[in-house]
This record gives C-alpha cells, sequence and structure tokens, in this order.
C-alpha cells in the first residue's frame, strides 16, 4: 500500500470489519474527501465482463471501475448503513467521487452507503457490521432477554399461585377431616352415656336427674328441714291438718 500523504484528511487503520478510512481532521460537509479510482472494464469485452472482485464500482450498464488496485485507498472505506459520507458517480465522466454528507470529526470512521446489490450479495449473508446494524441487533438482543425476563417471571408467578392453590386446599382437607374426627369422638362419648332426667327437675326413684342416687348427708338434711307435726291420739292427721299445723 502507498504511503498517504500527510496533507490527505484521512487514513487506513483497523477497523470493526478489518481496515477501514479514518479522517485525521475535521471534514466539512460537502467536502471532496478522495476519488474511487482503478482501471475502466467495458462490459462488451469478454476479458473485462469475466472480472470478478468485491471492489467493483459500475458506472452505468457498460462502465465499471475495477477499484482493486492498492493505489485506490477509497476502496478501504466500509459500508454503513447510515454513513457520513456518499459516492457521487458522473458517469459521463467516467468517474466517481466520495463526498461528505455530514460534518466528519478526526478519528471518525468514513463510510458510505454500498447500495442495495451489493448489500444483498455481500453483506448480508454475513451481516452488516455497521454501528447502526450493531445497534439495531443489539437492541433485539435486549428485547429478547426482557422478553425471556418476562416470560419466565410471568411463569415463576403463576407456578406460585398454583403452588398457593394447592397448599389451600390441602390444608381445608386437613381441617375437614380434622372436623370429622372431632365430630365422630363427640357422637361415641355421647352414644356411651344415657341421660334420664324428670322434666320437673324432680329426683326420679331416690335418684337426681343426672342419674346418682341422693346423699345420705343432703336427705338427712332435708328430714331436718322438715316441720314436725304432732299427731292426735284417736284421729288421723290429714295432709291439710299437717299443713295448717305446719304454718302457725
Amino acid at each position: 500500500m502507498s504511503a498517504i500523504s500527510s496533507s490527505k484528511p484521512y487514513r487506513v487503520g483497523r477497523s470493526r470489519t478489518g481496515l477501514g478510512l479514518f479522517a485525521t481532521k475535521p471534514i466539512r460537509k460537502g467536502a471532496k474527501i478522495v476519488r474511487y479510482f482503478g482501471p475502466l472494464l467495458d462490459s462488451r469485452k469478454k476479458k473485462d465482463d469475466a472480472i470478478e472482485n468485491k471492489y467493483l464500482f459500475e458506472l452505468n450498464g457498460r462502465w465499471t471501475i475495477d477499484g482493486s488496485v492498492r493505489k485506490n485507498i477509497a476502496r478501504y472505506i466500509n459500508h454503513a448503513c447510515k454513513p457520513n459520507a456518499e459516492s457521487d458517480v458522473k458517469p459521463r465522466k467516467r468517474k466517481v467521487v466520495i463526498r461528505a454528507i455530514k460534518n466528519i470529526s478526526p478519528g471518525e470512521e468514513i463510510n458510505y452507503d454500498y447500495g442495495t446489490d451489493y448489500f444483498k450479495a455481500y453483506l448480508k449473508p454475513i451481516g452488516c457490521k455497521c454501528d447502526a446494524c450493531e445497534k439495531k441487533r443489539k437492541k433485539k438482543r435486549a428485547e429478547a432477554r426482557a422478553e425471556r425476563l418476562r416470560l419466565k417471571a410471568r411463569a415463576e408467578k403463576k407456578a406460585e399461585k398454583k403452588a398457593e392453590r394447592k397448599a389451600l386446599k390441602k390444608a381445608e382437607k386437613r381441617a375437614a377431616r380434622a372436623q370429622e374426627k372431632l365430630g365422630q369422638q363427640l357422637k361415641q362419648k355421647l352414644n356411651g352415656k344415657v341421660v334420664a332426667a324428670n322434666p320437673n327437675g324432680r329426683p326420679l326413684n331416690g335418684q337426681l336427674p343426672n342419674g346418682h342416687a341422693r346423699s345420705s348427708t343432703a336427705a338427712s338434711r332435708l328430714a331436718a328441714a322438715r316441720p314436725k307435726v304432732p299427731i292426735r291420739l284417736g284421729t288421723i292427721a290429714t295432709a291439710v291438718d299437717i299443713d295448717q299445723q305446719a304454718s302457725a
């Protein structure tokens, strides 16, 4: 590769795709940067038409510039979908000039759009590596990652709700079994006892309503509380007489 004069506003340097052309001085919008040149190929000639390489710049249906020569510094300019330069094609003069379409700062890589045909033939199969496409891919990767995280969180939330419903059903079953067991225990206790009670609450056959016999102490207290009624000789005390004497 021929040396580049220090007066030129560009230099060849390492790029993301290999070698590229970088600005060494500020380049104003509309300024001519470099000419794309090389041998002219005539498509009417079989010899010229048979030449194939990635540096062919088609001027029109007949003429093509073979930019593969080492002196053609413009061949180091890489493609970009959002470029800062463009190719100014002049078919009548059989000339191509690369011009800035933006202000380019020192150290910034110079690039232009190679066109749809070149993109489909050479760049699309391997993937365009320009900044714009890299940003798109980065954005898509971030969106895909966010979508995976969203789906993962959704699945975890769904699984958590399912586990909660399962735990609730299990707790309800345990409570139902405990309630059923308690009911059976109460039923067994009730079936093991016979409760006999007088509707008036009085003892039946010398027993209390709970079925137990009256104690001797309670019987003696009841007898002491009764009034002693004198019985006249030769008469039979009636219930009325006993009540009257008791009240006197």
